[in-house]
C-alpha cells in the first residue's frame, strides 16, 4: 500500500468473524475454508489486496498465499495462486460496521457456518455478515489522507491534533483498542478519544468507532453514524458532520518505527542541535536528540533518521554527520548489544566513539567506554507484544503469560539505565522463575534487555541471558538460547 507519509502504510490484515462468532479459517489440507475457530491465530489471518484498475474490487489472500474464490455454483475454495477472475469480491459495508462480501463476477453473497460456507445467497442475511478484527500490531502512526499530516497528542489542549509533518516522539503513537467489533483510539498517556474530540479516561460508547475501508484507507464511524475528521487550524480530531466518508475522513495507519535517545560516556545526549555534526553535547532530551531507528530488511543494519528527515552518515576522516538524504552504504550501522549499553559499527568497519569535544567519529578498532552508548527507547511506554503465534496476554488462572492469543494486554515499559522493567496490568512486575517461566506478579522489578534485530521486531533477553519465546503450548518462557522466529516480537 502506498502512502503520502514518510513511513510505509501497514498492509491491512484481519480476521473475519461470522454471525456465530467464529473466524474464517484457511486450512492447509485441500485448501478448504471453514468458520469454526473461536480465536484468531495464523490460519485465521487474511490480507486485503486491491485491484489496481478498479479500487472497489478486493482479493482476500490467506496465510498460505492463496486467494479466496467462488465459482458460478457458489462453491468456495482457497487454492488460487494468482488473482483469477473468480477471486474478485466487493465489500458491502453495513450500518453496524460488519461487511458483506459479494462475488463480483456472479453477484452472490458469501456466508454460512462451520464447514458449510458458500457464495450463493442472492440477498444479505445475518449469515452473510462478517465482523472485521484487525490483525496488525495495534500501535501505529495515524496519517490524515487529506491534510497529509500526522495525529499527535496535544496534552496542553487536551486533544489529538492532526498537524505534524512527521510522526515524532511518544505523542505520535496511537494504540487501537479492539472490543466487541469496535475500535477505540488510545493516546500515549492512556486516554481515549471521544467523538466530541475530548480525551477521557473511560472507554464508552462515545469512544467506540466502527472501522470502514474505502479504497484501502480507513474511516472511523462513531455511535451516531458520523466520521472522525481533522477540524480547524490544528486539525482537532473529532466527529464531523459527514455521514459518508470523503477524503477528509480517510486515514492511513503507518508503521511506527522505534525512536531512541543516545547518551554517550560523557553523560551527555547525542544531538543535531549544532548543525550537521552529530555530537554528544546536550543535557536535555528534545526532538533534536531523538532519532528514528530504521532497520534494513535485507542487511538487518540500522539507519538513524533525524527529525529534519536526514540520516546519520559516515563522511571523510570517520566523522558522523546528518547530511544524507537517501539511504546508502555509509548510512548503515551495525548495532552490537552489550547488555545495558550498545556499540555502533560504521560501514568502514570501525566503532563509533565520542571524542573529547563530543563529536561522534567512527575511528576505533575496539570497544572501551568511549565506544559505548546508553540507548533509550522513547516511543513505547505501552508495550504490546505479538509473536509468531499471537499476542502476549495474562493467563486466565495463573501468574504466567500466554504468547498465542488473539487479544492482547497492554504492559508498561519502564527504562532502567539501559535495561527495562515490564509492569503488568495489575501493577506487579515481570520476572523469570528458576524453571524459565515468565511470571507477572513480581513485587520488585527485574531487568530485561531489548535488542532491535529486525525490521519491526525485537528480541527480549532476561537477566538469565536467555531470550523470551513462546513454547509449543503457548506459554511465554525465557529460555531461548539463540534468536529464531519464536523469539522475535512485533512491538
Amino acid at each position: 500500500m502506498s502512502t503520502n507519509g514518510i513511513n510505509k502504510a501497514l498492509k491491512l490484515q484481519f480476521g473475519l468473524i461470522n454471525y456465530e462468532n467464529r473466524y474464517l479459517t484457511a486450512e492447509a489440507f485441500g485448501f478448504k475454508v471453514n468458520a469454526s475457530a473461536t480465536s484468531m491465530k495464523k490460519k485465521q489471518i487474511w490480507t486485503l489486496e486491491q485491484d489496481e484498475q478498479d479500487g472497489q474490487v478486493v482479493f482476500l489472500r490467506s496465510h498460505l498465499g492463496r486467494y479466496l474464490a467462488s465459482d458460478k455454483d457458489g462453491k468456495i475454495i482457497c487454492g488460487a495462486e494468482k488473482r483469477d477472475p473468480e477471486c474478485r469480491f466487493l465489500i458491502v459495508p453495513q450500518a453496524d460496521g460488519r461487511w458483506a462480501l459479494q462475488s463480483e463476477p456472479f453477484q452472490r453473497y458469501f456466508g454460512g457456518s462451520a464447514d458449510y460456507l458458500s457464495c450463493f445467497a442472492q440477498i444479505i442475511g445475518e449469515q452473510e455478515l462478517w465482523a472485521v478484527h484487525l490483525a496488525l500490531h495495534p500501535q501505529a502512526s495515524l496519517l490524515s489522507v487529506a491534510r497529509k499530516r500526522y495525529a499527535h497528542l496535544s496534552a496542553s489542549d487536551g486533544e489529538i491534533s492532526v498537524d505534524s509533518n512527521i510522526p515524532w516522539g511518544v505523542d505520535s503513537l496511537v494504540t487501537l483498542v479492539y472490543l466487541d467489533g469496535k475500535y477505540s483510539l488510545k493516546t500515549c498517556d492512556s486516554r481515549f478519544l471521544s467523538n466530541d474530540g475530548k480525551l477521557v479516561k473511560e472507554n464508552t460508547n462515545a469512544t467506540s468507532f466502527t472501522l470502514e475501508l474505502k479504497s484501502g484507507k480507513l474511516a472511523f464511524k462513531d455511535c451516531d453514524g458520523k466520521y472522525l475528521a481533522p477540524v480547524g487550524p490544528t486539525g482537532t480530531l473529532r466527529s464531523g458532520r459527514c455521514s459518508k466518508p470523503g477524503k477528509d475522513e480517510l486515514f492511513d495507519l503507518e508503521e511506527s518505527h522505534p525512536q531512541v535517545v543516545f547518551q554517550a560516556a560523557n553523560k551527555r545526549f547525542v544531538s543535531v542541535k549544532q548543525g550537521v555534526s552529530i555530537s554528544a553535547n546536550q543535557d536535555v532530551e528534545t526532538d533534536m536528540e531523538t532519532f528514528q531507528m530504521e532497520i534494513d530488511k535485507e542487511s538487518k543494519k540500522s539507519m538513524f533518521r533525524t527529525n529534519g528527515g536526514s540520516y546519520w552518515t559516515l563522511v571523510t576522516h570517520g566523522e558522523i554527520q546528518s547530511t544524507a538524504t537517501e539511504v546508502e552504504v555509509n548510512t548503515m550501522f551495525d548495532i552490537e548489544w552489550r547488555g545495558q549499553r550498545v556499540a555502533l559499527k560504521a560501514s568502514n568497519g570501525k566503532y563509533v566513539c565520542t571524542k573529547k569535544n563530543g563529536q561522534l567519529s567512527a575511528v576505533s578498532d575496539t570497544v572501551a567506554d568511549d565506544e559505548l552508548f546508553l540507548m533509550k527507547l522513547i516511543n513505547r511506554p505501552m508495550l504490546i507484544l505479538r509473536g509468531e503465534n499471537g499476542f502476549v496476554c495474562h493467563h486466565k488462572n495463573s501468574n504466567t503469560l500466554d504468547a498465542n492469543r488473539s487479544v492482547y494486554d497492554i504492559f508498561t515499559l519502564i527504562f532502567n539505565d539501559g535495561a527495562y522493567n515490564i509492569k503488568s496490568v495489575n501493577g506487579k512486575f515481570w520476572y523469570v522463575s528458576s524453571s524459565g517461566l515468565v511470571c507477572s506478579d513480581g513485587e520488585k522489578s527485574e531487568n530485561f534487555f531489548l535488542e532491535f534485530l529486525e525490521h519491526g521486531r525485537v528480541a527480549i533477553k532476561g537477566s538469565n541471558d536467555k531470550y523470551l519465546r513462546g513454547d509449543q503450548g503457548g506459554t511465554l518462557m525465557c529460555d531461548g538460547k539463540s534468536v529464531d522466529a519464536s523469539s522475535l516480537w512485533e512491538y
